[in-house]
C-alpha cells in the first residue's frame, strides 16, 4: 500500500540527509586553510554569495544563538544540488569549534537566491540537562518543535503528524536524549504528501536538527477539497477487493546480530490509493478503472544454474573490477584502494574492493563485492552519471528504453553476473521505480522460500537509459530454519482482521514523479492498524511493528522505577517478563556486563568487519558461539574486566565492590585506584572492603556513583537491578562530563 512505501521514502531520505550534513560538518575540521570568500553565481541571475552572506543569513535566522562563533569557525562548501530531480543551487555552511575541551559543530543548507533554509544540524556540547532524565519531557519538546515551525514558516500551514518511527530505538546513556517530530504542510487543512518537515529537540529543550523536503519554487495546482467521493463507499470498495498474502519477514537485532524469521500477512495488491475526486484506482502506471490485478509468482530460473566460475582469486577480482569500473574520461583516474577477503554482513565469504575516482577538485568512491566461491558480483554501483556531473562533463542524454526492454536487460545481466542465485528469486511482482532525471529503472526481484515471498531479501537491479547495468545488489541471507506454516491463522481470518483495521487517510499527492507534473490530486491512502509500519503476525493474529518500536511495558519500584523503565524501553535491559520482574533481585555478572556495554557503547555483535577465521578467545568457557562472547571480549578490550583466570563466571551475582571496580575502570582511573594505600575509607563497614578494592570503592563513592546507606557501603552485598540501573545512569553522566566515552568498540 502506498502509505507504507511513501512514508518510508520520506523518512529515509530525511535520515540520509541529516547523516550527510553531520559527516560534512565533521569533515570540515580537517581543512586548515579556509577560503574567506567563495563566489558562487546563481543560475540565470547576476547575484552571487560569499561566506559572509551565509553567516549573516544564519544570524538573522538564529539571533544571538551563534554569536560565540567567529568567521574563521565557518567553512563554506561549494555549490551544487543534492537531489537528482532538482536543479536548484544549494549552499552549505558548516561550523566547528572547541569550547572547554568539548567540540561542537553544525551545518545549515540554504536554497536559491533568497537563501531559504532547507536543512539545519547542530551538535552542541553535551549538557547534563540533555541526558536522562532530561530537562524537558516529550510533551514539552513537542511544543518547542511546533513553535519552531511556526516561527520559521509562519506564512505556511503545517500540522503535527504521528511521531515518526524511531529507527534506532536504543542509545548509549552518555548521549543526549532527543525527540523527533514530523510536520506536514497542508492545503485546505489536508496534508501534502511530499512536503514535510522534521524537527529534533534535544533533552535540554534546544532544537538541534531540522530537515524539510526539497524546496520547489513552482506554482502547483490542487484538487478542489469540496469535490470528494464518499469515504465510506471507497473504503467498502477496497475491502471488497482486498486479498492477503502470507510472507516471511526477516528481523535483525542490530545489537546482537541475531536474525529471526516471522510469518506475516500483508495485503497483496498493487493499489497505491484511490482518487478521492473520481474514485479511480491509483497504481504505479497511473489511474485505472479496474482494480489492479496481482502478479503471479514466476521464478527467474526453474532450476539452479551453474556458478559463473569456481572461485576467484584476489588478483582476478582486481582485474574484473578495473574492467567494470573504468571511465572514458581523461579527467578521472581510477584508484583501487584495497582488495581483501572478508565476510559480509550476511556472514558470506566475499572479496571486497574499495576504490576511488580521483579528479581535479576531489574524489568519490565506494565498494564492490564479489562472491569468493562463485566469482559473481553481488554488490555493484555505477557512479558514472554523478561523477561526470561533478567534473563538469554532462553524460550523454539518451531517450530511455522502454520498461519492457529494461526488464529484459535486467534479467540478461542477472544471468550473466549471478546465475547461481537465480533459482531462489522470482520475477518482479511490483512495478519498477523510474528515476526520471537519469532515465533509469530500478527493479526488485523477490526471494521465494517454500513458495512464499521473503520480505527484506531481494535482488535489486538498476538499468540505465541506454540499457546498461547501473547497479546490482544481492541481499541473500542464509537461515537455518524457516518457520512452518502449519500453525498460521487462515487467509480468511487474516483478511477479516485486515478489513477490520483498514482505514483511509486523505492526502494531497502527485500521481507520478515526473518533473513536469505540477498538480496534486486528492487521494485516499489505505492504512492498516493506523500504522504504516505494522504487520499482522500470521501465528498469533496480533499486530507487530516492522521496526520493533519501544516497549510500553512499565514496572514499579519505590526508588528506581524511572531508571529501570528507561533501560527496559531503551532495550538496554532485556527483561522477558516485566509483570513478574523484581528490581531488588540480584543481578549476575553477565547481565551487569551486558547492561554496561549496551549503556555505554554502540557495537554490533555480528558485525562483518569483525568476522575473522581465527577469533580471539580470552576465557575457555566463553567461545565465539556463546551469546555474551562479544560483550565479554569488548569488555576485555576496554579494560573493564581482566583476564586473570582461565574462566569467567557470568552466572554468579556481582558484588557491590566489584561493580565499583568496573565503573572506575570505565572512567580510565584504574591506575589511580590501584594505589589503595593512599585512600582512607570512613564507612562503618570499611573493614569489609577487600584491600585491593579500597581505591575503587573510595573513588566510586566520592563521585556519587555507588552510595552508602546509614554510613555502610555493604561492599560484599549482591548488587540489584535497581542499584545497577541508578548507578549506570550516574556513570554515564560522569563519562559525558569527562568526555572519555568508550566510543564504538
Amino acid at each position: 500500500m502506498v502509505n507504507f512505501k511513501k512514508i518510508g521514502i520520506v523518512l529515509t531520505s530525511s535520515a540520509l540527509s541529516l547523516g550527510m550534513f553531520s559527516s560534512m560538518a565533521n569533515a570540515s575540521t580537517t581543512m586548515n586553510m579556509q577560503p574567506e570568500k567563495v563566489q558562487i553565481q546563481v543560475a540565470a541571475t547576476e547575484k552571487d554569495f560569499s561566506k559572509n552572506d551565509l553567516i549573516k543569513k544564519l544570524h538573522e535566522l538564529f539571533p544571538k544563538k551563534f554569536d560565540f562563533l567567529s568567521n574563521s569557525d565557518f567553512y563554506m562548501h561549494s555549490g551544487g544540488h543534492f537531489y537528482t530531480d532538482d536543479d536548484t543551487l544549494r549552499y552549505n555552511l558548516s561550523f566547528h569549534k572547541t569550547i572547554n575541551g568539548k567540540q561542537l559543530n553544525g551545518s545549515v543548507t540554504f536554497v536559491g537566491e533568497e537563501l531559504d533554509i532547507e536543512q539545519f544540524y547542530f551538535q552542541p556540547p553535551v549538557e547534563k540537562e540533555s541526558l536522562f532524565p532530561a530537562k524537558v519531557s516529550k510533551d514539552d519538546a513537542r511544543k518547542i518543535a511546533g513553535d519552531f515551525v511556526k516561527k520559521f514558516f509562519g506564512g505556511e500551514e503545517y500540522q503535527l503528524e504521528t511521531d515518526p518511527i524511531n529507527y534506532f530505538p536504543s542509545q548509549i546513556l552518555s548521549e543526549p536524549i532527543s525527540y523527533s517530530f514530523s510536520f506536514a504542510r497542508t492545503k485546505n487543512q489536508i496534508s501534502i504528501m511530499d512536503q514535510r518537515i522534521g524537527v529534533t529537540v534535544q533533552g535540554n529543550g534546544e532544537v538541534v536538527n531540522f530537515s524539510r523536503n526539497p524546496i520547489q519554487k513552482k506554482t502547483f495546482t490542487f484538487d478542489d477539497a469540496k469535490q470528494l467521493k464518499d469515504k465510506d463507499g471507497i473504503l467498502e470498495k477496497i475491502k471488497e477487493n482486498l486479498t492477503v498474502d502470507l510472507q516471511y519477514q526477516i528481523n535483525n537485532d542490530y545489537r546482537s546480530g541475531d536474525r529471526s524469521v516471522q510469518l506475516v500477512y500483508l495485503p497483496t495488491t498493487k493499489l497505491r490509493g484511490v482518487n478521492a475526486s473520481t474514485g479511480k484506482w491509483l497504481t504505479a502506471d497511473g489511474y485505472a478503472e479496474e482494480f489492479p490485478k496481482n502478479t503471479k509468482i514466476e521464478m527467474i530460473s526453474a532450476k539452479q544454474l551453474p556458478p559463473k566460475q569456481k572461485g576467484i582469486t584476489l588478483e582476478q577480482a582486481k582485474k574484473l573490477a578495473e574492467q567494470m569500473l573504468k571511465v572514458k574520461s581523461d579527467k578521472v583516474k581510477l584508484n583501487i584502494e584495497s582488495v581483501e577477503e572478508v565476510k559480509n554482513y550476511n556472514g558470506q565469504a566475499v572479496i571486497r574492493i574499495q576504490y576511488m575516482y580521483q579528479y581535479a577538485n576531489g574524489g568519490s568512491g565506494t565498494g564492490l563485492e564479489i562472491d569468493k566461491q562463485t566469482g559473481e558480483i553481488i554488490q555493484y554501483n555505477d557512479m558514472t552519471s554523478n561523477l561526470l556531473e561533478q567534473i563538469g562533463e554532462k553524460s550523454k542524454k539518451e531517450k530511455p528504453i522502454s520498461e519492457k526492454d529494461a526488464r529484459t536487460q535486467a534479467i540478461k545481466y542477472l544471468k550473466e553476473w549471478i546465475p547461481s542465485y537465480l533459482h531462489n528469486y522470482a520475477m518482479p511482482i511490483e512495478d519498477p521505480y523510474f528515476e526520471e532525471r537519469f532515465g533509469t529503472y530500478n527493479f526488485s526481484f523477490p526471494r521465494i522460500v517454500n513458495g512464499i515471498v521473503v520480505m527484506g531479501d531481494q535482488l535489486n537491479v538498476s538499468i540505465g537509459a541506454d540499457g546498461s547495468l547501473n547497479g546490482l545488489n544481492v541481499n541473500y541471507q542464509e537461515m537455518e530454519k524457516w518457520p512452518s506454516i502449519d500453525k498460521v491463522i487462515s487467509k480468511e481470518d487474516a483478511k477479516a482482521i485486515l478489513k477490520k483495521n483498514l482505514s483511509l487517510e486523505l492526502n494531497y499527492m502527485k500521481s507520478d514523479n515526473k518533473k513536469e507534473n505540477l498538480h496534486y490530486d486528492l487521494v485516499y491512502l489505505p492504512t492498516f492498524n493506523k500504522d504504516s509500519f505494522s504487520v499482522l503476525d500470521a501465528n498469533s493474529g496480533e499486530w507487530s511493528s516492522l521496526y520493533n518500536g519501544k516497549s510500553t511495558s512499565a514496572i514499579t519500584h519505590p526508588w528506581a522505577e524511572e531508571e529501570l523503565n528507561y533501560l527496559i524501553n531503551a532495550k538496554v535491559l532485556d527483561i522477558k517478563d516485566t509483570k513478574n520482574f523484581n528490581g531488588d533481585a540480584s543481578v549476575s555478572k553477565g547481565e551487569a556486563l551486558k547492561v554496561m556495554m549496551n549503556s555505554l557503547t554502540y557495537f554490533y555483535s555480528n558485525s562483518y568487519d569483525n568476522e575473522t577465521e581465527n577469533k580471539s578467545q580470552t576465557f575457555k568457557n566463553i567461545d565465539p558461539k556463546h551469546p555474551l562472547y562479544q560483550v565479554v571480549e569488548r569488555a576485555v578490550d576496554a579494560g573493564i574486566i581482566k583476564p586473570d583466570n582461565q574462566n569467567f563466571d557470568l552466572d554468579s551475582p556481582i558484588k557491590k565492590e566489584e561493580l565499583a571496580v568496573w565503573y572506575i575502570r570505565v572512567l580510565g582511573l584504574d591506575q589511580a585506584a590501584r594505589k589503595s594505600s593512599i585512600y582512607k575509607l570512613d564507612f562503618a563497614d570499611a573493614n569489609k572492603v577487600k584491600p585491593e578494592y579500597a581505591g575503587y570503592v573510595a573513588l566510586a563513592n566520592s563521585m556519587g556513583l555507588l552510595k552508602t546507606d546509614q554510613n555502610n557501603f555493604y561492599p560484599d552485598r549482591e548488587a540489584t537491578y535497581a542499584e545497577l540501573a541508578v548507578s549506570i545512569i550516574l556513570l554515564a553522566h560522569e563519562i559525558s562530563e569527562k568526555g572519555n566515552s568508550l566510543r564504538y568498540y
